[in-house]
């Protein structure tokens, strides 16, 4: 008697240990209940990929994309627990906080040298780069298994016929998830990656877009200043020569009011210009990602570049087959319709399974139980969310629709503006070089007898149509920047050429008749 009494106490002592050690340490359960632990590993399953042109543009950007995630559901977790460790390290990101007057920026700044600064610094590349991150986080963990109950109960106790009562311990609970549930949301969330690598690469050419414009933009200013600084020491010399032509009584007053004005117009010119260009640098170094960037002068002129050309009508097409936000929203499509099938596996009802260990102190026996439970799907079917993941669906094909069209829309004005600009940058050039000898031959022929009123006016009319041409160079080139922002263009502008003409004229298209 006495030993079945200690044999008891003993199992019961046991069991209280072994059911701590599972809630202290739930690896330990593997070892007792392998069977139950098992993790279901989904099997790959093949997506059905919007139709896109993408084979031939990740060529040329593989180098700068973050890599995009399989499209196939991996068998084994480990490539996403090798990612989270890896996603620890913030990305290697390396902040610099620049000089008040770094010495690049006072030699200048080349296009090249300030893209290769905003993609190592701008933050915009870091926030979404880690939104990809995010989604293998929300990957991983929607594929996992559910976690084991462990209860431990003390039944009956005091009871006369045996005062330990009835003990469980302890008694397991497992989940088994059925219908390919688990298999289905980590399918859905590997289209989320997807969408986030896309969405690296959007950011990633908008920045390089804003950059190449903001740049081109400071070069027609910095060309504007200087031009405004030469006009008005011109202007200061020849007001200064009527002044003295007053004083010795062979200009009127009315003479010389005119050329006072022009020179004030000129001050003032050269204020705004130099005010815009302080603007446009300051937007170029938050463009950067680096707003205390102090920035002086942009390296180049408009004679390196020479202009692209982009035909109206395979430019939009191309647009919309490569560009990132088509590839997002059709991604996005994709896992619209995993998630459909999520929620009509849902009603699929999942099994509970119960074992543990008991100990009968009244009649003083070792017994077991076993148990296993379902929910019956008889009311609650998941109608209202099968409802509500369809019409989501059904929105993703609209939005596929839509950002086709915003991008159409983009490419059309872009167009429209580069042509428009870069169409009187060349009538520009082409009235100014016979005009300046015009203007040349004018001034140094006597026998024309020329008032110094019509050779001021004379002066005026170039000086506007050389400010114009600076005008609509810049417009061009900003145009032209958008252009390669949405065809995904990564060696822009085409090399430096050196040329007397600016612009050049254009090649011809051997698309057009």
């Amino acid at each position: 008697m006495m030993r079945s009494v200690c044999l008891a106490n003993r199992l019961a002592t046991a069991g209280l240990a072994i059911g701590l050690a599972i809630l202290a340490d739930p690896h330990s359960l593997r070892a007792e209940w392998p069977k139950l632990w098992r993790t279901s590993k989904p099997k790959t399953v093949a997506a059905q990929p919007a139709t896109v042109n993408r084979a031939t543009h990740e060529q040329n950007t593989s180098k700068q994309l973050v890599t995009p995630a399989s499209v196939t559901i991996q068998k084994s977790a480990v490539p996403y627990e090798e990612v989270l460790e890896l996603s620890t390290d913030p990305r290697r990101i390396k902040v610099v906080v620049p000089s008040d007057d770094p010495v690049n920026a006072t030699a200048g700044l080349t296009l090249e040298a300030l893209v290769a600064l905003g993609l190592e610094q701008n933050p915009r590349i870091a926030k979404v780069s880690f939104a990809v991150e995010a989604a293998r986080g929300r990957a991983y963990q929607a594929g996992l298994y559910p976690n084991p109950l462990v209860a431990l109960t003390w039944d009956e106790l005091n009871d006369k016929t045996g005062r330990s009562g009835v003990n469980t311990l302890p008694l397991v609970s497992q989940e088994i998830v059925l219908g390919g549930k688990l298999k289905l949301s980590r399918a859905a969330a590997e289209r989320e990656i997807e969408q986030a690598n896309w969405g690296v690469m959007a950011e990633r050419y908008a920045m390089l877009s804003g950059i190449r414009a903001a740049y081109f933009d400071v070069l027609a200013l910095q060309e504007r200043v200087r031009f405004l600084c030469e006009i008005r020491g011109n202007a200061r010399d020849v007001t200064k020569t009527f002044r003295n032509l007053r004083e010795n009584a062979q200009l009127a007053d009315i003479d010389v009011l005119p050329v006072e004005a022009e020179l004030a117009r000129y001050e003032a010119d050269v204020e705004s210009a130099q005010a815009e260009k302080a603007a446009a640098y300051k937007r170029l170094a938050a463009l950067l990602g680096i707003h205390r960037l102090s920035i002086t002068k942009v390296a180049g002129l408009f004679e390196d570049y020479s202009f692209p050309n982009y035909d109206a009508e395979s430019t939009p097409q191309y647009v919309l087959s490569v560009h990132p936000e088509i590839q997002q929203a059709q991604w996005a499509v994709e896992k619209a319709k995993l998630v459909v099938q999520r929620a009509k596996a849902e009603p699929i009802p999942n099994l509970s399974v119960n074992g543990g260990y008991v100990r009968q102190n009244q009649n003083r026996s070792d017994d077991y139980t076993l148990g296993v439970s379902a929910s019956i799907p008889l009311w609650n079917k998941n109608q209202g969310n099968i409802r509500a993941t369809e019409a989501e669906l059904c929105a993703a094909l609209q939005e596929v629709g839509r950002v086709e069209n915003d991008l159409t829309d983009r490419v059309a004005i872009a167009l429209r503006e580069y042509a428009a600009a870069r169409k009187r940058a060349e009538m520009y050039q082409a009235v100014l070089s016979p005009a300046e000898q015009a203007q040349n031959i004018a001034t140094a022929d006597q026998r024309r007898n020329l008032s110094p009123l019509q050779v001021l006016e004379l002066q005026r009319s170039l000086r506007q149509a050389r400010l114009e041409r600076l005008k609509s160079l810049g417009d061009a080139w900003k145009a032209a920047a958008t252009i390669s922002g949405l065809t995904i263009e990564d060696n822009w502008p085409p090399a430096p050429k050196r040329s007397t003409d600016v612009p050049p004229a254009p090649a011809a298209d051997a698309n057009k008749p």
